[in-house]
């Protein structure tokens, strides 16, 4: 199951931030965090970021920080991290199938996909940091 050390995520703020977000507002009954938790990490930080009240339709439950400064990140990086400490939350876990793509290639990027499959016909190796190639 894919996992989440909330105070070291392997990843930057931005994208942690985001991350998380969007897993509390994914319908996912496997993940680890209770659903008033979800709902209060996305709310506080809808908060810091807008003047109304946040969404109720779950579509719209989205944080966009392109209109953010470093310190609302900041301010929303330790929000979620302190209401997940404080629940005693450390790494979030969920299970959630691989999806099916939610749209097709575009036309025009067909001939690109089908020469990069000419080049690249075996799958790439992937590598394991935590197995290193012997």
């Amino acid at each position: 199951m894919p996992s989440l050390d909330i105070q070291n995520p392997g990843m930057p703020d931005l994208q942690f931030v985001l991350f998380v977000s969007a897993l509390c507002t994914a319908d996912l009954r496997t993940l680890n965090v209770p659903s008033e938790l979800r709902t209060t990490i996305f709310d506080r930080c809808w908060a810091l970021i807008h003047t109304e009240a946040p969404p109720t339709d779950p579509n719209a439950r989205v944080l966009d920080l392109r209109e953010g400064t470093e310190l609302t990140l900041e301010a929303c990086l330790s929000t979620i991290r302190s209401l997940l400490t404080d629940a005693g939350i450390q790494t979030l876990i969920w299970d959630h199938p691989v999806s099916d793509p939610t749209h097709e290639s575009t036309p025009a990027a067909k001939p690109l996909i089908d020469r990069l499959g000419q080049l690249y016909p075996d799958p790439p190796e992937i590598v394991d940091p935590e197995k290193p190639a012997g």
